[in-house]
């Protein structure tokens, strides 16, 4: 079995990538509308393609810098390995954004035609392109790391086998934090810009051809909610993957008594067969997802069919922890389980704090008819509330799968069990991809509805689905990001026993409380960057669509010939945006190393701890009070409390474009955030010891 087995998760993975093709010419097949809504969506994609090509390439360049000081530092540890995994795992993830959003771009005005027939088969086209970027990010994600474990572990034998395949994560990491901060500052620059002179001061409809960040906007829904997600989801699953199998190559894990021998590679197989089988169950997931009804079957037919993936997965794990490392190791199965519960409870938060059906979003709603301030407060204060359920969660998850694993496995089954705990939680990425990339489409498809001049059924029917998107994409981030504590913890675990930190003197040594503060400040400075350069990049657009508005003579009144430029704001934005994400995606890299080489391991664990408490807190209130902000403003527009136009509207709309930046940029980066400095810390141990 431990011969094949990783062989039969590689053609899984290769299933789905088959499953991206056949879901990408189904969407390609659809009709992609008028001349005019053609013409909108191929400025879209240039204007995508143009973002894209300008990032990756300076990614690349910090890829390479990065290889190169993994094969100097770490060259005494097999660093050219490590550095051939970190190329790889960073062009995997490179890959995924770019398979997905090159479809996303192109389904957003095949989505508004469909929607001209009904809410189902908008539904339909909108989820498949979803549904490409969900396989795509969980298909190479599991390849690539299944690769890497067939070559180091099975083919070389090495035994360091588990730290070289941590240059894969480290990859995916790292990429994805730029992809997410990049595409972050991106999107919500433009979006923010747009809404500020078009909605507050010009006082015309979102999307209106005559706003000149219409489609930089609508470019930033591909660029940060589709890529840049992509990116996010990607390299949360891959560190679920990396976590219990850099643990389970400890001695307390490999030597446990299995039989008359030791339990070996089975344990570090079992991952990779519990994601294989959570794909295959993803894969069932997006064949099932249809609705001929309207909204409300909509989301429903969505959130069931991710509930019952979910449980497809669950039941396919126990019978792999009984197939592969027998009955008397059956008891980590019930850390999956929790892995499983914690994420739905996590989603049904969201989905509560975060959706205009329940009573948070409507009192944020209410709240605006006393103006911005009071919006804004009560938006803060749903965003802060949202926490508890999740931190409660985890620490029972936590704890059970610590019990039970260590039950299991005395000595090191319990830092195992909470690896796959967070496995568990994610082992169905490729519906979660799926659910969330769908929402940014329809929200494309909207605005190239409005653009177009359709007629008025069309939009409210966009709306809807974008609505329910929001909701979704907020049940996506609190999957990414409950998973992401988990994650990092089992890496944490497994940085202290690298490092012989199995205790820590609180009171007689101060670098850990050091290393405390220092860690939970990081993720408040980090947001503070991301937050501020949306602020910078969004006062660019509005200043170049004010200038369009006085210079351009009719465009405000709408006159037949008086265009704006639209590639002006595209341009601005994108250099923007670059050149913002510099500075705090290199933070996650640089803060580590150099609190580890000069305040020493013991710094560094505080500085692990500190930095993933603070980090999961923040990234669930800012990612729920920006959805409820979000859906706030979307439910006045739909007629409740006076609609659209009103100062309760205004309110609102104000409440949207702070929430903007919390959910979409310095939020969802947060995860990533933790997960990259753990990574770092853990490759690279051998700097840090003394």
């Amino acid at each position: 079995m431990s011969n094949w087995m990783p062989f039969a998760v590689v053609g899984i993975s290769v299933f789905a990538l088959g499953m991206v093709v056949v879901y990408a010419i189904l969407v390609l097949r659809k009709d992609p509308g008028s001349k005019k809504m053609r013409e909108i969506s191929m400025a879209i994609q240039e204007g995508a393609r143009a973002f894209i090509k300008r990032e990756y390439r300076y990614v690349a360049v910090f890829v390479a810098l990065m290889s190169i000081l993994l094969a100097v530092a770490l060259r005494k540890q097999d660093g050219w390995m490590v550095m051939l995994c970190y190329i790889f795992g960073a062009s995997c993830s490179l890959s995924s954004g770019f398979v997905g959003l090159a479809i996303s771009t192109k389904a957003n005005s095949r989505t508004t035609q469909a929607a001209r027939t009904g809410v189902g088969e908008a539904l339909t086209v909108a989820f498949r392109s979803g549904s490409v970027m969900g396989l795509t990010v969980a298909g190479l994600g599991l390849l690539g790391l299944t690769i890497c474990y067939l070559i180091f572990e099975v083919w070389l034998g090495l035994y360091n086998s588990a730290n070289i395949i941590l240059g894969f994560a480290l990859g995916a990491s790292s990429v994805a934090l730029f992809a997410r901060v990049g595409g972050g500052i991106y999107t919500k620059a433009a979006d923010v810009g747009a809404d500020l002179v078009g909605k507050v001061e010009a006082g015309i409809p979102e999307d209106d051809p005559r706003n000149a960040a219409v489609i930089a906007d609508n470019v930033g829904d591909n660029v940060g909610d589709v890529a840049g997600m992509g990116a996010d989801l990607y390299e949360s699953y891959v560190a679920a993957i990396v976590a219990p199998i850099a643990i389970a190559a400890s001695g307390a894990v490999y030597k446990a008594p299995f039989g008359k021998g030791m339990l070996g590679t089975r344990a570090m197989i079992l991952p990779l067969a519990i994601t294989g089988a959570g794909l295959l169950c993803s894969i069932i997931g997006t064949l099932v997802v249809r609705t001929k009804k309207g909204g409300k079957y909509a989301q429903r037919a969505l959130t069931w069919s991710s509930y019952a993936t979910a449980g497809l997965a669950t039941l396919s794990s126990f019978f792999l922890v009984w197939w592969i490392i027998g009955w008397r190791y059956i008891g980590i199965f019930w850390s999956i389980l929790m892995g499983v519960i914690s994420g739905i409870v996590i989603g049904l938060t969201s989905e509560y704090f975060t959706s205009d059906h329940y009573s948070p979003v409507k009192e944020i709603a209410k709240s605006s008819q006393t103006g911005a301030a009071t919006t804004i407060i009560q938006g803060l204060s749903v965003g802060m509330m949202s926490t508890v359920a999740p931190i409660i969660i985890v620490a029972i998850a936590m704890g059970v799968s610590f019990f039970t694993g260590n039950r299991a496995i005395p000595g090191g089954g319990g830092v195992f069990s909470i690896g796959l705990a967070a496995l568990g939680m994610l082992c169905t990425t490729g519906m979660v991809v799926a659910v969330d990339a769908y929402g940014p489409v329809a929200d494309n498809a909207g605005g190239i509805a409005q653009m177009a001049n359709l007629e008025p059924e069309v939009r409210q029917i966009t709306d809807g689905l974008d609505s329910i998107g929001n909701t979704t994409a907020a049940i996506g981030k609190g999957f990414a990001i409950g998973s992401a504590a988990l994650a990092a913890l089992a890496l944490f675990a497994s940085y202290s026993q690298a490092t012989g930190l199995s205790s820590v003197n609180i009171i007689g040594d101060y670098k850990f409380i050091v290393g405390i503060l220092l860690g939970a400040m990081l993720p408040f400075l980090f947001s503070s960057l991301a937050l501020s350069a949306v602020g910078r990049a969004a006062f660019s657009v509005v200043e170049e669509v004010r200038r369009q508005f006085r210079e351009i003579v009719g465009l405000r009144e709408g006159a037949e010939g008086a265009k704006p430029d639209y590639s002006k704001c595209v341009d601005i934005t994108t250099r923007t945006a670059i050149y913002e994400m510099l500075l705090p995606g290199s933070l996650a890299i640089i803060a580590p190393l150099l609190i580890g080489r000069f305040l020493g391991k013991e710094s560094l664990a505080g500085f692990l701890a500190g930095a993933i408490g603070s980090g999961f807190l923040l990234a669930i209130m800012m990612a729920n009070s920006g959805g409820a902000w979000d859906n706030a403003k979307k439910y006045i527009e739909g007629g409740e409390l006076g609609g659209k136009g009103t100062p309760t509207h205004a309110a609102a709309v104000v409440g949207d474009t702070v929430g903007d930046p919390f959910k979409d940029t310095a939020g969802p980066s947060m995860n990533i955030l933790i997960k990259v400095m753990t990574v770092v810390s853990l490759i690279f141990v051998p700097l840090f010891l003394k």
